[in-house]
């Protein structure tokens, strides 16, 4: 299928043929041998197809550094014919200007190949000149562009003919399912992109903008860049892509660039990125000086040691450069040849052309000597040097022993002869160049699966303080730096662009688009030192003051005992405390009155007992609650209270039953009139609620928190618990209200039942109030309020039941005496109109 296509290509008209003698085609120049290595180089930048027929090819923008690295591969394989690498073998070299073009590259390629194609395609070596060496290329050097690399990497693997670049770096190359022949010299972009993010995260630049352009070297460059700040949280404030081919007469570039400037001019970048051709950084770099825009610059190994852009007009005032660039190191013995061909007569036309447009220059005194190429037409021999670019040369001087060593192996050369000749296969040599291991010049060389070297980068830069290379990055390895120059990029609090990089203690960087400014934590939240990103949750129980630089711990809410409420309370508790003992002291005194025998007899002194034990657990409502206080406080009072208004229950029924005349209700009554009875079974339901509250779901200390302390509350657990304790005593408290209330009609000379009637309806009242406070409430208040419903209770209890009795123990003591009650009864029922009985 590839063949027929092929055919078809070439047999267009004017499309694919050999390249017309015309003034300015592009330069070619072959040498003979053996084995001949194919190089492609863009001499020229530009070609110009202004004539009638495309055929017709001139190229513009002569590049004198890759001139120069075409004659590195030149010089590389003439040394190796004079050490006698391969004894009784001659390398030759067939050398192509490519223009930087992709079609013309594939017409080189196709001319370079054509001996290696299936003859049945009609491709046969009798279409070159006649006078020409039928072409036995082996293996090709180049290209420089990774689009043209590509495009002639399709071309040579129909032959199985290895191609080694010097300079593209592209990623797309690596994928070797589509270029199997590919290999190169260089690293890949997916190296320099991950180099480029190192260096970027290593000068602490959290915002970076990027160029590229619409070929396969910036489109995949700016790609990778994109993805490996993304992983760095590097924020990219924008990605321009401009042409591959950026010319500024045309009007739609213009505005391309124009619409750049305002980009880079409006943006908050720490640096700009530009990941494109030499051609086009140009464009984009004389536009930045002519708007005069000051600017960190990072460049890719495409232009990092280019002289014509470091020499630029004005370049000094745009910022500091900092760049990634290949490894250098000088191939001994070159420089004294490119010097040497100068003088030299009868050279090759490469040399030819080169001193048409540039002649040597009359020898000038050192310090009068300028190199630069638009001083004069003419250039000085010793300013060559000046021009090589190493770090490419060394590249190609690598691809060319490479090749060299292939050869070795698979000829079986040793220092005599080669014992295999030269007719073996492009495919041959492919499969032995991808096994090279080879060390040059500390160089270790050797490629991967995917074809690429593992050769790391140097760091360079100009127009700042280190100039020249300062740095450099190895795969799997940290990038070295000066540190002084790292520590002062990391020391940066603030960017030329009043966006902030670190911020002081309580603060964080708060993201608008790629700038950050500082802003205070938030509540709960804290910076505890300068230049922390994020700030951080307090734990749990702390808070953060207002500088939000710490967390303290959060303080127990509580109330205080010099609290007012709390004072207030502690009154009443001692008050209800010492009003028990005397009104206990009181009763035993006259233990064996009638009227204590009225209040319940022994009973009251049960009474006594609960309610004073009601005051002191009061405290426990007071103080600063505790898992003790929590757990007991609330049960025990139900059991305590209980046991008071079973005691007055249990009186109130006793008062019943001896003025109840209804035959029917009277035996009832009789029948449960037993005191002791009835306050065992009274107080011994709520005994079994408040155990089964205290053994299975006891009340827990639990801290609310709040935002610098945390208040301290008591939780009942199991509300339901909580709530039949409370529902029973409040019951109770009904059925004592309502036997009260009848007994008001009664002859009762101590006004037992009316007192007795308030005291309930009191207790009834606090407690309905107090329920949904306590439950619904929030605040430090919610204990105390729940003390001074026990308060109110007991001492409504107390004053009720037991006081007005002591009243009348104490000062009415008259009254006190069996005749006294007998004769208020008799009175009462005579009113009544009941006929009695007198003794």
């Amino acid at each position: 299928m590839w063949c027929f296509l092929l055919c078809g290509v070439l047999c267009f008209p004017g499309l694919l043929c050999t390249l017309p003698a015309a003034t300015h085609q592009p330069l070619h120049e072959y040498s003979d041998g053996d084995v001949i290595i194919g190089g492609l180089f863009p001499i020229h930048l530009q070609p110009n197809r202004t004539f009638p027929s495309s055929r017709h090819v001139s190229c513009n923008e002569y590049h004198f550094q890759i001139f120069l690295a075409a004659q590195m591969m030149i010089f590389a394989i003439k040394r190796v014919n004079q050490r006698r690498a391969l004894p009784n073998v001659t390398l030759g070299y067939d050398v192509y200007d490519t223009c930087g073009d992709v079609s013309l590259a594939m017409r080189m390629a196709l001319n370079m190949s054509i001996d290696q194609l299936d003859p049945q395609c009609g491709l046969l070596p009798g279409r070159k000149p006649s006078s020409a060496p039928d072409p036995r290329v082996k293996a090709v050097i180049g290209e420089a562009f990774s689009e043209v690399s590509i495009a002639v990497a399709r071309i040579l693997t129909l032959s199985s003919i290895a191609q080694i670049s010097y300079a593209s770096t592209s990623e797309l190359l690596s994928k070797k399912a589509k270029f199997p022949t590919f290999l190169r010299t260089v690293n890949s972009d997916v190296l320099q992109t991950k180099a480029m993010a190192e260096l970027v995260k290593t000068f602490n630049w959290e915002t970076v903008g990027i160029v590229g352009s619409d070929d396969e070297y910036g489109k995949y460059g700016s790609d990778g860049l994109v993805d490996n700040f993304n992983a760095m949280d590097v924020c990219v404030d924008f990605k321009f892509i401009l042409p591959a081919h950026l010319d500024l007469s045309d009007s739609s570039a213009q505005k391309q660039l124009t619409e750049l400037m305002d980009t880079i001019g409006n943006s908050t970048a720490e640096a700009i990125i530009l990941f494109t051709q030499e051609s086009i950084v140009k464009l984009v770099l004389k536009a930045a000086i002519q708007m005069k825009l000051n600017r960190t610059w990072i460049a890719s190994d495409a232009w990092s040691n280019s002289p014509d852009i470091k020499e630029l007009p004005g370049i000094e005032a745009i910022g500091p450069f900092f760049g990634i660039a290949f490894k250098r190191h000088i191939v001994e013995g070159f420089a004294d040849y490119v010097s040497s061909m100068v003088e030299e007569k009868s050279s090759n036309p490469l040399w030819e052309y080169h001193k048409l447009n540039h002649p040597p220059c009359q020898s000038a005194p050192q310090e009068k000597l300028n190199c630069s190429l638009t001083a004069s037409q003419c250039m000085e021999t010793r300013c060559l040097v000046h021009y090589i670019f190493w770090d490419l040369s060394l590249n190609i001087y690598l691809a060319v022993e490479v090749i060299v060593n292939a050869l070795s192996s698979l000829m079986k050369c040793d220092r005599e002869k080669c014992q295999r000749n030269t007719s073996f296969t492009a495919y041959e040599l492919l499969n032995e160049i991808k096994n090279v291991d080879l060390t040059l010049n500390d160089t270790h060389k050797v490629f991967d699966d995917n074809g690429d070297p593992m050769l790391g980068y140097d760091i360079v830069a100009w127009n700042s303080p280190s100039s020249g290379t300062i740095g450099e990055y190895l795969p799997g390895r940290k990038i070295t730096l000066p540190p002084n120059l790292v520590a002062k990029m990391a020391n940066a609090t603030v960017t030329a662009f009043n966006c902030s990089k670190t911020c002081p203690a309580g603060q964080e960087l708060m993201k608008n688009g790629c700038c950050k400014h500082c802003i205070v934590c938030s509540e709960g939240h804290f910076s505890p030192e300068i230049g922390t990103q994020k700030c951080r949750v307090c734990e749990e129980g702390k808070y953060s003051p207002l500088k939000r630089d710490r967390c303290l711990d959060k303080k127990p809410k509580f109330l205080e005992w010099n609290n007012p409420f709390i004072i207030t309370l502690s009154v009443f508790i001692i008050m209800g405390i010492v009003a028990t003992v005397v009104v206990g002291v009181i009763l035993v005194v006259n233990r064996g009155t009638p009227i204590v025998k009225a209040v319940g007899g022994y009973l009251c002194f049960l009474e006594l007992f609960s309610l004073l034990a009601c005051f002191c657990l009061s405290f426990t409502f007071i103080v600063k609650p505790s898992p003790l206080s929590c757990s007991t406080g609330m049960p025990l009072f139900g059991i305590a209270f209980t046991l008071c208004v079973s005691c007055v229950l249990a009186n109130l029924l006793q008062i019943l039953v001896c003025f109840t005349f209804s035959q029917n209700m009277g035996g009832w009554l009789r029948k449960v009139n037993q005191p002791p009875a009835v306050v065992a079974i009274l107080f011994g339901v709520q005994l079994v609620l408040c155990t089964i509250w205290l053994a299975c779901f006891p009340p827990s200390l639990q801290r609310e928190p709040h935002k610098k302390a945390f208040k301290l509350k008591c939780d009942p657990t199991s509300k339901a618990l909580f709530g039949a304790v409370l529902c029973y005593v409040g019951l109770l408290a009904i059925v004592s209200f309502l036997f009260a209330f009848k007994g008001k009609k009664l002859p009762d000379l101590y006004k037992n039942a009316s007192f007795v009637t308030i005291g309930m309806l009191l207790v009834l009242v606090v407690w309905i109030i107090f329920i949904p406070v306590y439950l619904f409430g929030d605040g430090v208040y919610t204990e105390a309020i729940k003390a001074a419903a026990v308060l109110v209770s007991s001492h409504s209890m107390l004053c009720c039941h037991l006081v007005p009795k002591c009243y009348i123990m104490v000062f009415r003591k008259e009254l006190n005496d069996e005749k006294a009650i007998t004769d208020y009864i008799r009175n009462h029922l005579e009113r009544k109109g009941i006929d009695v009985l007198k003794s």
